[in-house]
C-alpha cells in the first residue's frame, strides 16, 4: 500500500495531501479519533428545544380499547402529548408500500410499536411522562413462526397498484406476494437423471445493526413556515417526502440534512424516517424545535433487523461433484409490514447461486408476515442469506463423495461456457477462478489441509477446520429507478471548490472518494476541495446510500459536474488566451496548454470576470439494467464484484468455544479509488459477517418480545474475536469491464459474505468428528451452544456407525 505524504489535516477539507491518487484518509478520521466530529446529539441545542419519548406496545398483536393521557399531560415539563388523531396528513411512514403507521391507531402489531408521543423540556421528563400513559388492550393471536405463516398463506403484501396507497392494508391471506420464482432449464428432468440427490434445511438468524450512533432526529422551525430535519438517515430524500406527507405539506417546505452518521448498515435506510416525522410533527404542534433520540433498548426493540431466513434446498450431481440441477427455497421472516422485504428476498434469490453455475435451477422466494418489528435492509440486503444454502450443498456433496470441499466448489464455479445465471444474466468476465487459484496458492491451502487433517487425527477434543469460500455479488439497486444520482459543484474565485451530492456518509469514506474524483479531474490537491452536508434543497430526489452503489452513482455524478466545469474553462481559455482548445489540460493547480501556463486561482478570477458560470450540476443513471419480476428474468446488475476467503478455526468440541486462527482474503475492487478505505471496508465487512454467523443471536420470548436488547445480552464481535492472523489483498490487473468511475468496483457489501468461510471452517472441524464421512447441520449464528449440540450429535452418529447423515442433509431415495 502506498504511504501518505503527510498526516491528515484537522480542518474540514477532504485531506491535506498534494496527490489525490494516494490512499487518502477518511475525511473525518481525525474528528472520529479525537471526538471532534459532530453528530446530531453533539450539536448545540436550539433555544426552547423539546425532547420526545414514546409509549410503546407491550404486545405483539392487540387491539387498543382505551387510552388515558391525563397523567402524561400533567407530568412535569410536558409541552404536548400526541396520538394518531393529531397527525394532519397521512399516518404512514412505509418506505415503498403502506403498512407502517407513524403512531398505532386502533391496533398494535409488534412489541415496541409507538402509540403515543410525549414532548417535554428534558429527555428524562419525556420518558417519565410516557411511562404514565395508560393504555388498555385486547390481545389477539400473534404470528411468530414464519414457517407456519407461509403454510397459512400469511404474508406481507405491497399495493402494486399504487405506491404507499394509504387506504390499503399491508396484510393478506393468500399467495399473491408470498412467492416469486426464478427458473432455468428443465430442473425436474435433470434431478430425475442425476446419479446423486441431496437435500437439506437450514435456519439463518437475523442481525441487529448496532450502529454506534443510535436512531436520532432533530427538527426545527425553518423559514417561511418550513421545517428543517437533521436526520441520521441513509436516505434524506425519503425523510423529506415522508415528513411532508405526514404533515400534509409540499416537499419544498421540508429540508432534510445529513452531515454524517455513526454507522447505518441499512438500519437507517428506511426506518430513520419515522423519527424525523415524529420530531417534525412535534414542531408543527408546538412551534418549537424537537429532538428524538431513541434509547438503545427501545431502538433495538422497535426497529427491524437483518431478515432471518428458513432455507430448503435439493441438488442433483454426478460422481465428480458437478451440479446437474438445484431447487432452492428461501423463506424470509419479514416482520409485520412490507418495508423493503420485496427487494431483500429478491436479492436473496439473485444470490442463491453465489459463484456457482446452477444450470437447471428453480429458486423460490417467500415473504412471511410475523408480528415483530418489520425487518429491513442490512449490509448485503438478502444476498448473504441467499448464498448460504448453496454453500451448505457444496460441503455436503463433498462429504458424500469423500472429496475436499474446495475441489467441489472449484468444479462448479462460473467459467466461460457456464456463465449464465438462473435469472438469465450473463456473468462476464467470471473472475472467480483466477481469484481462487491465486488465493489457494498464497494461503498455502493444500499444505495446511494436510496439516489440519493430521492434527485432528491426534487431537480428541480440539479440532481444527479450514475452508475456502467464494463470493459473487451483484452491484446495482434491483429497483431500476433508484440507480441514479445528482451532484452540485461550485468553484470560487479564490480557487477553492465546494461540492455536494446525494450520497450520505456513515463512516464508509464516500465523501473522501468523491473529493478525490473532483480533485483528480480539476488537477488539484485534496486540500482545495471541501464537501458540505447532504441536503435535499441542494440535490433533490436522491436515492438511498445503499446497495454498495454510493461511490458508483455519486462519484459519476460529481465526475459529470466537474467535467462540465472543466469544459467551460477550456472553452473560455481557448478564446481568451488564443490557444488551441485540444491542447489544454488541468494539472498541478494550473491550466496548461501549448505555450500557456496559468495558475488555477488566476484562471478562475479571469473566468469570473468574463461571466463564465462557475457552478454546475451533474447527473448519472446506471445503464443496461432491467428485470421482469413476473418472468424472473433480466439483467438486474450492472456488474459483479468477486472475492474469496480462507478461514482456519480451532473448535473445542466439549464446550463449543472456538477461535479464529487465520484469515486470508483476496478481493476484487477493480481499479481501487482508495486502497486504504477499500481495505478498511473489507476488514470491517468481514468482521461484521463474522458476528452475524457466529455470535450475534437474537432472542425473543413466546410473547414476541426481544430479550437481547442491549450489549449485555447481544454479542457483537470485539477485538478478541478478530483473526489472530489477518491477511487482506486486493486483486490487481483486473479493472472493471464496465464503465464505472475509473473502472473501480463497489466494496461496501461484498466483503461481509467472505465470513461464510468461517461458518464453513466450523463445519469442517465438526466433520472431522466423523472422519469427514458426513456433514453436520449447523444453523446460524453458530454460537457455542449450537456448536456443542452439533459436536455431540456428530459423536453419536459416529458411534452408531453412520456413514451418511440422517437429518440435514439427506440423500434422497431414487
Amino acid at each position: 500500500m502506498r504511504q501518505l505524504i503527510q498526516p491528515p489535516s484537522r480542518d474540514n477539507s477532504c485531506a491535506s495531501q498534494t496527490d489525490p491518487e494516494r490512499a487518502a484518509p477518511h475525511d473525518s478520521a481525525s474528528g472520529h479519533v479525537t471526538g471532534s466530529a459532530r453528530y446530531i446529539d453533539d450539536l448545540i441545542e436550539p433555544q426552547g428545544l423539546l425532547h420526545l419519548a414514546v409509549a410503546i406496545s407491550p404486545h405483539a398483536h392487540a387491539r387498543i380499547t382505551a387510552m388515558t393521557l391525563d397523567a402524561a399531560r400533567h407530568a412535569p415539563g410536558v409541552a404536548a402529548v400526541l396520538t394518531a388523531a393529531d397527525i394532519p396528513g397521512h399516518n404512514e411512514v412505509g418506505a415503498v408500500y403502506p403498512g407502517d403507521p407513524l403512531l398505532a391507531d386502533g391496533e398494535v402489531r409488534y412489541v415496541g410499536q409507538p402509540i403515543v408521543a410525549v414532548l417535554a423540556d428534558s429527555q428524562r421528563h419525556a420518558r417519565q411522562a410516557a411511562a404514565r400513559v395508560e393504555i388498555e388492550f385486547e390481545t389477539l393471536p400473534a404470528s411468530l413462526d414464519p414457517l407456519k405463516a407461509i403454510a397459512e398463506g400469511l404474508t406481507v403484501r405491497p399495493a402494486h397498484s399504487q405506491r404507499r396507497a394509504h387506504d390499503e392494508p399491508s396484510l393478506e391471506r393468500g399467495r399473491a406476494f408470498t412467492e416469486n420464482v426464478q427458473e432455468s432449464g428443465d430442473l425436474d428432468a435433470e434431478l430425475a437423471a442425476a446419479p446423486h440427490l441431496l437435500e437439506g434445511r437450514q435456519f439463518i438468524g437475523g442481525q441487529e445493526h448496532f450502529y454506534l450512533e443510535g436512531q436520532i432526529a432533530l427538527a426545527e422551525p425553518w423559514e417561511d413556515d418550513g421545517i428543517r430535519v437533521l436526520t441520521s438517515s441513509q436516505h434524506p430524500s425519503e425523510v423529506q417526502k415522508i415528513v411532508a406527507e405526514v404533515l400534509g405539506l409540499p416537499l419544498h417546505a421540508i429540508v432534510a440534512e445529513v452531515r454524517r452518521m455513526g454507522g447505518g448498515f441499512g438500519g437507517k435506510e428506511s426506518q430513520a424516517a419515522a423519527l424525523g416525522a415524529l420530531a417534525a410533527l412535534g414542531v408543527q404542534a408546538t412551534g418549537r424545535a424537537v429532538k428524538y433520540r431513541m434509547p438503545r433498548a427501545i431502538d433495538m426493540q422497535g426497529t427491524g433487523k437483518r431478515h432471518p431466513f428458513h432455507n430448503r434446498w435439493r441438488v442433483g450431481f454426478d460422481d465428480s461433484g458437478l451440479l446437474r440441477g438445484g431447487d432452492i427455497e428461501l423463506i424470509g421472516d419479514c416482520g409485520y409490514s412490507p418495508d423493503l422485504s420485496e427487494g431483500v428476498v429478491d436479492r436473496a434469490m439473485f444470490h442463491a447461486d453465489n459463484a456457482y453455475y446452477l444450470g437447471h435451477a428453480r429458486v423460490t422466494g417467500h415473504r412471511a408476515m410475523t408480528h415483530t418489528a418489520s425487518n429491513t435492509a442490512f449490509r448485503g440486503f438478502g444476498g448473504p442469506q441467499g448464498m448460504m444454502p448453496i454453500e451448505a450443498a457444496m460441503e455436503d456433496i463433498a462429504r458424500h463423495l469423500g472429496m475436499d470441499p474446495l475441489d467441489v466448489r472449484k468444479r462448479n464455479l462460473y467459467r466461460p461456457g457456464r456463465d449464465t445465471t438462473h435469472y438469465g444474466q450473463r456473468v462476464a468476465p467470471p473472475l472467480i477462478e483466477t481469484i481462487i487459484e491465486q488465493l489457494e496458492t498464497s494461503s498455502d491451502y493444500r499444505a495446511r489441509r494436510r496439516a489440519i487433517t493430521a492434527f485432528n487425527a491426534e487431537s480428541p477434543v480440539v479440532k481444527r477446520g479450514l475452508a475456502l469460500t467464494p463470493v459473487k455479488f451483484g452491484i446495482s439497486f434491483t429497483a431500476q429507478h433508484l440507480n441514479q444520482a445528482g451532484a452540485l459543484v461550485q468553484l470560487y474565485t479564490d480557487g477553492s471548490v465546494l461540492l455536494n451530492h446525494g450520497g450520505t456518509e456513515m463512516g464508509q469514506g464516500l465523501h473522501t472518494r468523491v473529493c478525490q474524483i473532483a480533485a483528480r479531474e480539476l488537477g488539484l490537491p485534496l486540500s482545495r476541495v471541501r464537501i458540505s452536508a447532504t441536503r435535499t434543497d441542494k440535490v433533490p430526489n436522491t436515492s438511498p446510500t445503499a446497495a454498495s452503489s454510493g461511490a458508483d452513482l455519486n462519484g459519476m455524478a460529481v465526475f459529470e459536474a466537474v467535467t462540465t466545469l472543466a469544459t467551460r474553462l477550456f472553452d473560455f481559455a481557448a478564446e481568451h488566451y488564443g490557444v488551441a482548445r485540444d491542447s489544454l489540460t488541468l494539472a498541478d493547480e494550473k491550466l496548461l496548454g501549448k505555450g500557456l501556463e496559468i495558475g488555477w486561482d488566476e484562471l478562475l478570477r479571469q473566468a469570473y470576470l468574463a461571466r463564465v458560470s462557475l457552478s454546475a450540476t451533474g447527473f448519472y443513471a446506471t445503464p443496461e439494467i432491467h428485470y421482469d419480476r413476473d418472468s424472473g428474468r433480466g439483467q438486474p446488475f450492472y456488474y459483479y464484484a468477486w472475492g474469496a476467503a480462507v478461514s482456519e478455526v480451532a473448535l473445542d468440541t466439549l464446550t463449543g468455544e472456538h477461535r479464529l486462527l487465520r484469515v486470508d482474503i483476496l478481493h476484487d475492487v477493480g481499479d481501487s479509488l482508495n486502497e486504504a478505505i477499500d481495505r478498511g471496508q473489507i476488514e470491517g465487512g468481514f468482521v461484521q459477517g463474522l458476528g452475524w454467523l457466529t455470535s450475534e443471536s437474537l432472542a425473543r420470548n413466546d410473547a414476541g418480545r426481544l430479550l437481547s436488547d442491549g450489549p449485555a445480552t447481544y454479542k457483537i464481535p470485539t477485538c478478541n474475536d478478530i483473526p489472530q492472523d489477518f491477511r487482506v489483498a486486493l486483486l490487481t490487473g483486473h479493472p472493471n469491464s464496465k464503465a464505472t468511475i475509473y473502472r473501480s468496483k463497489a466494496v461496501g457489501e461484498p466483503p461481509l459474505m467472505l465470513a461464510i468461510s468461517v461458518w464453513a471452517a466450523l463445519r469442517d472441524a465438526l466433520a472431522s468428528l466423523g472422519d469427514y464421512r458426513f456433514s453436520v447441520a449447523l444453523d446460524t449464528p453458530a454460537t457455542p451452544e449450537r456448536l456443542l449440540t452439533a459436536a455431540t450429535a456428530a459423536r453419536r452418529r459416529r458411534a452408531a456407525g453412520e456413514a451418511a447423515p440422517q437429518t440435514s442433509p439427506t440423500e434422497v431415495s431414487k
